[in-house]
């Protein structure tokens, strides 16, 4: 029997033990003894419900984010709005640089001074890349050897380091670096010798020799110090230093640098500066990072003397990149550079450098500017034909002779270059001549080839062959050196006054009657220069075309006209720039020098001079050159927003800088005075022809504006010149604008009206142009697919400049400019997602305006602002907006068309929003624009501090009203797996994924099937939505989703409450639900993901439980200081992320990115990105909480009040399920609390389903380790405890409610932690205990009750998690605890359906239906109490074919529930269909494990039921499944294996309540006495350790024979025991196999206490045991309750033997397909000679002779008996073996028979031999003690046999 010494003792034992009416003081005692937690103050001290709300308000007001957006993550960059990148601001070209500093050159001797010079070199190219540096590295002494020579050294020539330029890396690249020595006699080898020959060491033996060395030196230094000679060279690898460098850290050797060829290749920069053109790109050598290695030192040891062997030596260099220019750094031009240095610092040289290819950047600055010969000078700035290079020629004598004066110079003559031919310069290569004596009389007007014969005549060398070779480079920004560039430049210099006619240019003379014809054909032909020499000079070249572009020309006294020429050679330019392969461009497709130039360049020509001064042109001084106007209009918008370079002046309130010419304009338009009303911000678009000056301009009407010569001009291009104008529209759109922007600043804008700035005549042109350029987008669109990207970028070309038009123009001519832009595009016949995806692009852009605001929603003041938060109405005459009350409320969250006229902007966007909505894309990717459009909108107002005030965010926020109403329209687009996502928490793999098939049950109970108690909602409530709309759309994706979502929130947050609150009341039902379903996917969607994990952080650790998680949490951010303080502690499903700094999470500060790669992320970043994520999660769930508490206290207003708290309520649970922080809990529960104070008796009466999911999740967090939480679920439980108990009276109903939440809460939660719920269990007490009101009530006991209830259930629950890995001992707790809760059948139900679910896990199907036939007995005996119909079961006793054990769920005892009782058997489950639900599973289960039989058991209750509902599709199913079974019976029927059955005694005090117990344990089919041996081993060893011991023998166990320190476990095979009777009515296997409750096994032994023995004397004894129920049950391990034990003589052994020999023997010759094999061993076991102890045997040892014992009499005759059927069994086999052998086996059959008949004769005289004294008249035998019914076999008389 069971003990019941306990530990612990459980409410569940009723039914086993006799202890059901303990007392609990036990743990009465063990809450007692606990400290309660902290109580929530004020926890009943409320007047008022207003007042009770207004203290949550206030509470959940404090504290909290302004601005949503900049907690949340900023979306992927090609989501952004378009913005045009700032160009980069002109800049001389420089390449990468490269610092190279000379240290030291070291020679084995230091005899002379030695001067190096270096250079870069390209060999692949063949060029050298860079001018030479010269350094001087010599010592003082040496210098000194050279002082006559040079007595004063400038300070710049002193420099040891130099700056190298490289444009173009190549792996070929090498510094070549020459050595001289001063000029001396003799051949360099013999010069070098000493160097070779002699070391500084040797000092005794060279030291004369050294010193002699040294003073020759010194007199050739004296003599000849002016001149050189070659010594020696060396090179270096740049690029095998620099990749050295980047991947080593140390010194470079070239040994190394130079003979490993071990370059490693590093990828090419990113961003090559200007040099990112397919030219470049395509390279094939092996890029370098150039910008970014390592300094490195190098020393150089491999010398090459210019013949012969090599001097040792070595030179040492220092590298490094270099980014910003050093202190007294020179530029090529020597000119110092800032920062300028003190004297004392040694120069650094910038080094010109001669790139290897073309560099396109145009010139910015005034520039006019050696093997051996290199020479570099400055042209004068002006040069003239008399300019000349002149080259004279010596001869030197090293060695001076005897009779020559001091001079070692002899003249040999001179040859000379003229700077200018054709007044151009001269460059390239020449050879020239060398004139002997003297030079001639005006040399330098002649080349020296071409000099005219003179007199005297010139002597030349060489009879005037060219001899000297040089080459002329120039390095100059003033001659082009292009012919058609130099040409235009000259003829435009002409057409200024600044030449006489005729001109000349080159070899052709142009009259001034020819200038306009050739000065024509010259801008024709500028497209054709080649693009170097174009790029060089465009600024100047576009400067003098938009001049020529304005300004008419007097030519000869005849006005010449060249605008239209100009234009196309302008529009010629920019398509060569744009189609150049070499130069690059943005991502919008601007050429990067156009947009350069136009930013930082362009200003307004000159206006034209009077005609009659036509020669006194002026040229604007050089410093004013970039003077342009700075705009706001290429600031992003988050810099516009954020920096305000620009700020609007449209509320007073607002500081703002007021500095730039725009903003007093703003303020002036503002201001709405006198002449401005009709600008009142925005001018309607109807009023635009309205108020026009007629002169257009305040300028006298001839003159020209450029803006207006440009807009004609691209109005009035023909064929490829327009094409390509509107091509690259977005080059003439902000020329235009510029052009605009600078006349504006020119004018008076106080006496100028916005809407009088520009000509009507300009205004038609500018329609024009967006008409045709829109035309041109649509026709790209229709007729060329493959060009829609050029479509695309047009398209934001047109709209950037309709968005800088509206800070230039009158608005509402803009307006009427957009009007007709979204016509227009609305009429082509192209796909609808393209067209919206234009509209929307252009839109956007357009938003992004500065004043996007103002233009959409007018306040003049805050004084004359609207009191209500109505969509503002701007009129003509007023300044302020009447709201109309008439206007209902609904209507404004409507996108109606009063709207769309009010808020014309806005509107054209949420109607682009609401069409991308309702169709489907190609991926989602139109909706996912407009959605991003909408959203950087309203994250630009969110961190505008133009929004700050709150009544101001009012006001911006009532401008997307209509949003809200487009969202909730738009429920079933939503993506969902948002809410399933959640770290794989609800992803169940239950029956519940089958959504068709969800049964309607009780949803705690649904939850625990599914494996998740927590999740209310989950699944179901988003199928609801799923199939609320049978519209078929594509849902948006998940991060689409979230975005919109992100904006409901926004204008939620902003918007004004009372505004929502009246929205609410008048709101339908359904629309009411739509958004509480709304507000449900916002809850799953903003959820706190937790941290994602750093490599530094085990992932495992995070996914093993949410108990890990959180101490992982709380350390990783316990290091964070103030922002530690953000999260005070994280916790399993607590987040806890309060706590708001004072700090703005600004988009620029927090840099936000969430990305995929969490490798690049440091740990610090992953906490401040789980810091914003979880502010964000609170955020957004305060929004929804605010929003839920606005429409319930709108509730007492409208008709449907018990819905809507339902609703509610439903979305505070969700919630709840989800992961929250701790300040978010605390306002939930309060509004909890509210709730239940305010409409308890609605939430008991009408929503009894969810008061069962309230009390889950409160108890759910009442088990929270974080204080706070529990806390507030403490008092939260105790609250709808006083509640239900004083105004609903349905106390009980609560009771059973949260015994129910705690038996789920407990049987499912793995990581549940008991001691938290202890301490909330005496928090509630305490709260009884001083709740003074109600001391006079039964509440406290009542609440004392069942606290102890509770208590005991938690009892047995941590009893539970001990055996947590014993899935018996598991599986008897819960059968126990469910046993207890046989008086609460919800419970009992829930508990049977955890167990099902246990055993399903483990594949134990038929345990699984097992406990769901138990349920469903369960639900039919309540069923029949309630409803007395005949097609039902009647209870659990129709239940019986299944299995007598469901008897047990009858409810017949005393205290069972009446099932009308208040909240009884509510659940769905206790219906008709939950009942026909549960019986299904089961027998889908019994199918599973192949008890076939049963499931037709199963089958004839569900039919009935099935008929009288006329349910003929199920009925249909059934009989399929029906024939299924028995389908399955007939293939399958003998081979099913259904268990196996093993007797298991524990004995040892250590197993405590197991000590002394026998269970029968049931295994699968063919489980082998080792296998469950092992598998109990390996668990007990666990907890024992070496102390446990496996008993091998089925011997009855002596207790005091046992070690009372180690634990024993006997494990024996037993086998299903049958009386004779049963047998008749088991006849199948499945029949042998099912309802079991006796077992037996043998044990052998001989009474000489061995085991085994002689035949004569081996005992045997049958145990049989008997268990408490009845095999299968609802578990596998059952007690035995009663054993029976008996022994059989040997002769009785003998005769079970051969019965059973006798049986198998029939059997095998009877089979229908008879095995020969198995056959052929029988027999041989039978009949075979040598048989050891077989039948031959036992007869002559029991037969031989009659027994002397009257007694064994009858066992001696039944065992004769049993040998004559035997021996004739035997013949049959024998007979049948014939029939069944093989030819070769006939030898082998002869053997058998001859066998056979030996046996027969051998045993014929024992078996005809009969007792005389059997066959007497009847002796009643004596039974002696063994008068069990189970023996009566072995007890025939004579007669019974007869």
């Amino acid at each position: 029997m069971e003990h019941e010494s306990r530990e612990v003792k459980s409410p569940t034992l009723a039914g086993l033990s006799d202890d059901s009416g303990r007392s609990l003081t036990s743990f009465d005692f063990n809450l007692r003894c606990l400290t309660p937690d902290r109580r929530v103050e004020g926890l009943l001290a409320f007047s008022s419900h207003d007042e009770l709300d207004r203290f949550n308000q206030e509470a959940r007001q404090g504290n909290r984010h302004p601005e949503l957006f900049a907690l949340y993550p900023q979306p992927d960059e090609e989501d952004a709005v378009e913005i045009r990148p700032i160009p980069d601001c002109p800049k001389e070209h420089s390449g990468d640089r490269i610092l190279i500093r000379c240290q030291a050159i070291k020679f084995e001797i230091d005899i002379e001074p030695i001067f190096a010079s270096m250079a870069l070199y390209d060999l692949k190219e063949k060029k050298k890349i860079s001018e030479n540096f010269y350094c001087d590295l010599n010592s003082e002494q040496f210098r000194n050897f050279l002082k006559p020579h040079c007595p004063c050294v400038d300070y710049s020539s002193l420099a040891r380091s130099a700056i190298f330029s490289v444009t173009y890396p190549s792996p070929d690249i090498y510094l070549v670096i020459k050595l001289e020595k001063v000029l001396q006699q003799g051949e360099i080898s013999d010069c070098a010798e000493p160097y070779i020959t002699m070391k500084e060491s040797d000092s005794t033996k060279n030291k004369d020799k050294l010193e002699k060395l040294r003073c020759q030196a010194e007199a050739f230094c004296q003599r000849l110090g002016r001149y050189r000679m070659p010594f020696a060279w060396a090179t270096v690898n740049i690029m095998e230093v620099i990749n050295t460098a980047t991947t080593n850290d140390r010194d470079v050797t070239d040994s190394e640098s130079l003979k490993s060829g071990k370059s490693s290749s590093i990828d090419r920069r990113a961003q090559l500066p200007r040099r990112n053109s397919e030219r470049y790109n395509t390279m094939d050598d092996q890029f370098c990072n150039i910008s970014v290695f390592k300094p490195a030192t190098i020393t150089i040891t491999t010398i090459f003397k210019q013949v012969g062997p090599a001097p040792k030596r070595s030179i040492k260099l220092d590298m490094s990149p270099l980014h910003d220019f050093p202190q007294a750094c020179l530029s090529t031009e020597l000119i110092p550079l800032i920062p300028v240095a003190e004297k004392s610092i040694r120069h650094v040289k910038e080094v010109l450098e001669f790139p290897s290819l073309e560099v396109y950047v145009p010139h910015n600055i005034y520039r006019s500017p050696d093997f051996y010969e290199e020479v570099k000078f400055a042209l004068p700035a002006r040069l003239t034909g008399r300019h000349h290079l002149l080259f004279t020629f010596y001869h030197i004598s090293c060695q001076q002779k005897q009779n020559q004066s001091g001079s070692c110079e002899t003249l040999i003559g001179y040859s000379w270059l003229p700077m200018l031919n054709n007044d151009r310069l001269q460059t390239g290569q020449f050879c020239l001549p060398i004139v002997l004596d003297r030079l001639p009389v005006n040399y330098s007007l002649h080349a020296p080839e071409k000099l005219p014969p003179q007199v005297p005549p010139v002597k030349w060398m060489e009879s005037h062959k060219g001899l000297f070779n040089l080459e002329v480079q120039a390095v100059s920004s003033v001659h082009t050196q292009d012919n058609h560039l130099e040409r235009f430049f000259t003829l435009c210099h002409a057409l200024e006054g600044g030449a006489t006619f005729p001109l000349r240019v080159r070899e052709e003379k142009i009259p001034e009657n020819k200038l306009e014809h050739e000065l024509k054909l010259s801008i024709i032909s500028l497209s054709s220069s080649s693009l170097e020499p174009l790029v060089l000079f465009l600024h100047l070249v576009l400067d003098k075309l938009f001049t020529l572009i304005m300004q008419p020309m007097v030519i000869a006294g005849q006005t010449a006209n060249l605008s239209q020429i100009a234009f196309e050679s302008v529009v010629s330019i920019v398509n060569s720039l744009h189609n150049s392969q070499e130069l690059n461009r943005d991502q919008q497709g601007r050429n990067s020098l156009l947009a350069t130039y136009l930013y930082w360049v362009f200003r307004l020509p000159d206006p034209p001079r009077d005609l009659q001064n036509a020669g006194s042109g002026s040229i604007p001084p050089a410093e004013s050159r970039y003077s342009t106007m700075g705009r706001a209009t290429a600031a992003t918008v988050g810099n516009m927003l954020l920096q305000s370079r620009i700020r609007s002046s449209s509320n007073p309130d607002i500081p703002g800088p007021h500095t730039s010419a725009e903003d007093a304009e703003v303020r002036n338009i503002l201001s709405a005075k006198g002449h401005n009303i009709p600008g009142s911000r925005m001018s309607t678009y109807v009023e635009v022809t309205n108020h026009h000056n007629p002169t257009g301009s305040t300028r006298p009407s001839n003159r020209k504006q450029f803006h207006e010569e440009l807009a004609l001009q691209m109005v009035v291009s023909t064929g490829v010149c327009r094409e390509n104008a509107y091509k690259y529209a977005w080059f003439f759109f902000e020329l235009l604008v510029k052009s605009m922007a600078q006349h504006v600043s020119q004018i008076d804008k106080n006496i100028v009206p916005r809407r009088s700035r520009f000509s009507n005549r300009f205004k038609d042109d500018i329609t024009t142009i967006v008409s045709v350029v829109t035309a041109e987008i649509g026709t790209i669109l229709v007729k060329q697919q493959k060009e829609v990207e050029q479509a695309e970028k047009v398209n934001i070309s047109l709209a950037f400049f309709l968005y800088d038009l509206l800070s230039l123009m009158d608005r509402g001519f803009v307006f009427q400019l957009v009007k007709n832009y979204c016509n227009q595009m609305s009429a082509k016949s192209v796909s609808l997602p393209t067209l919206i995806s234009m509209r929307l692009e252009f839109l956007r852009i357009l938003c992004s305006h500065e004043h996007y605001l103002n233009l959409s929603l007018f306040f003049s003041s805050p004084a004359s602002a609207p009191v209500s938060p109505c969509p503002s109405i701007s009129s003509q005459g007023s300044g302020s907006c009447i709201f109309q009350e008439q206007q209902r409320i609904l209507g404004l969250f409507e996108l109606s068309q009063e709207f769309k006229q009010q808020h014309y902007l806005t509107g054209l966007l949420l109607t682009e929003l609401s069409a991308a909505l309702d169709m489907e894309s190609e991926g989602g990717k139109v909706q996912r624009k407009a959605i991003n459009a909408i959203y950087s909108l309203l994250c630009s107002h969110d961190l505008d501090n133009r929004c700050v005030k709150p009544e101001v965010r009012t006001k911006v926020a009532a401008l997307y009203l209509p949003l809200v109403g487009i969202i909730i329209d738009s429920t079933n687009y939503l993506d969902f797996t948002v809410s399933d996502a959640r770290s794989g928490k609800n992803k169940t793999g239950g029956p519940e994924d089958d959504l068709e098939n969800v049964p309607p049950i009780n949803q705690s109970v649904a939850m625990a099937i599914a494996g998740n108690p927590f999740n209310t909602l989950g699944r179901n409530v988003l199928v609801s939505m799923a199939s609320m709309q049978g519209k078929s759309v594509a849902t948006l994706a998940a991060d689409t989703s979230r975005h919109l979502l992100v904006c409901f929130l926004w204008v939620m947050k902003n918007a004004d409450r009372s505004l929502i609150q009246r929205w609410t009341v008048d709101m339908s039902p359904s629309q009411l639900n739509k958004l509480l379903e709304l507000l449900t996917i916002c809850v799953s969607c903003f959820e706190y993901r937790g941290k994602q994990s750093s490599d530094k952080v085990s992932t495992q650790a995070l996914q093993k439980s949410q108990q890990a998680k959180l101490q992982l949490e709380e350390a990783l951010l316990r290091g964070m200081g103030a922002r530690g303080e953000m999260m005070k502690r994280v916790g399993g499903m607590d987040r806890t992320i309060g706590q708001r700094e004072n700090l703005r999470w600004r988009k620029d500060l927090t840099q936000w990115r969430q990305t995929n790669d969490k490798q690049d992320k440091t740990k610090a970043e992953l906490d401040q990105e789980a810091l914003i994520s979880g502010n964000l999660a609170t955020e957004t769930n305060l929004i929804i909480l605010d929003l839920l508490e606005t429409i319930v206290q709108a509730v007492p207003l409208a008709d449907c009040k018990d819905s809507v708290v339902g609703g509610v309520l439903k979305v505070l649970l969700h919630s709840l399920t989800c992961s929250q922080s701790s300040t978010f809990l605390s306002h939930t529960f309060s509004t909890l609390r509210a709730l239940v104070v305010k409409f308890g008796d609605l939430l008991f009466e009408e929503e009894a389903e969810q008061c069962a999911d309230l009390c889950q999740k409160v108890l759910q967090y009442c088990s929270s380790p974080v204080d706070e939480n529990r806390s507030q679920a403490c008092a939260t439980l105790y609250l709808i405890m006083r509640y239900s108990y004083s105004n609903a009276s349905n106390f009980s109903r609560v009771k059973m409610q949260v015994t129910m939440s705690l038996a789920s809460l407990v049987g499912k939660s793995s990581d549940f932690q008991d001691e938290y719920l202890r301490r909330s269990l005496r928090t509630i007490l305490t709260y009884a205990e001083e709740d003074t009101e109600m001391q006079n009530t039964q509440l406290p006991s009542q609440v004392n009750e069942l606290l102890k209830n509770l208590n005991s259930i938690l009892s047995d629950t941590v009893k539970m998690r001990e055996f947590q890995e014993d899935p018996e001992m598991l599986m008897d707790l819960m059968y126990r605890i469910a046993k207890g809760y046989q008086t609460s059948p919800d419970l009992r139900l829930t508990w049977l359906q955890n167990m099902a679910e246990k055993h399903n896990n483990k594949k134990c199907y038929t345990e699984s239906a097992m406990c769901l036939v138990h349920a469903a007995a369960l639900v039919a005996e309540y069923l029949s109490m309630l409803e007395d119909h005949k097609y039902l079961p009647v209870g659990s006793v129709t239940f019986q074919n299944i299995s007598p054990n469901v008897l047990e769920e009858s409810a017949v005892s005393d205290d069972i529930l009446s099932p009308d009782e208040d909240g009884v058997c509510s659940g769905r489950y206790f219906t008709e269909s939950g009942l026909v639900g549960l019986l299904e599973q089961a027998a889908e289960l019994f199918s599973n494990g192949g008890l076939y039989e049963a499931v037709n058991e199963v089958y004839k209750i569900i039919i009935p039921i099935l008929e009288a509902h006329r349910d003929f599709r199920k009925l249909a199913s059934t009989h399929e499944k029906l024939q299924k079974a028995f389908d399955n019976i007939i293939q399958k029927g003998h081979k099913r294996m259904f268990g196996t059955y093993f007797r298991v005694g524990f004995y040892g005090a250590k197993f405590g309540d197991l000590d002394e117990r026998e269970y029968i344990y049931k295994e699968p089919g063919i489980t082998h006495l080792p296998e469950i041996s092992h598998r109990l081993e390996n668990f007990y060893s666990q907890c024992f350790g070496d102390a446990l011991v496996l008993i091998k023998d089925s011997v009855p166990v002596d207790k005091d024979q046992l070690n009372p320190d180690k634990a024993y476990i006997q494990i024996t095979y037993v086998e299903p025991f049958f009386d004779d009777y049963e047998m008749k009515d088991r006849l199948t296997n499945f029949e042998k196999s099912f309802n079991l409750r006796r077992f037996m096994y043998t044990t052998p032994f001989t009474k000489s206490g061995r085991p085994r023995g002689e035949l004569n004397e081996q005992y045997k004894r049958k145990t049989i045991l008997t268990t408490m129920h009845a095999f299968p049950y609802v578990k596998t391990r059952l007690n035995v309750i009663n054993k029976e034990e008996f022994d059989l003589t040997p002769i009785e052994v003998a005769i079970e033997d051969m019965q059973k020999k006798t049986r198998e023997l029939a059997v095998a010759t009877h089979r229908e397909q008879p095995d020969a094999k198995m056959l052929q061993m029988l027999l041989q076991g039978s009949v075979g000679a040598t048989v050891n102890q077989g039948p031959l045997e036992v007869a002559q040892v029991f037969l031989n002779e009659i027994p002397a014992d009257p007694k064994l009499f009858r066992h001696h005759n039944k065992l004769r008996l049993c040998f004559k059927e035997f021996i004739m069994r035997c013949g049959e086999a024998v007979e049948k073996n014939k029939h069944l052998i093989t030819s070769d086996q006939k030898e082998y059959q002869q053997e058998l028979k001859k066998n056979y008949n030996r046996l027969r004769e051998s045993l014929r005289p024992m078996l005809e031999r009969k007792i005389p004294e059997l066959y007497k008249p009847i002796i009643r035998p004596r039974l002696e003690n063994r008068d069990s019914f189970k023996r009566l076999s072995f007890r025939r008389t004579q007669e019974e046999n007869s």
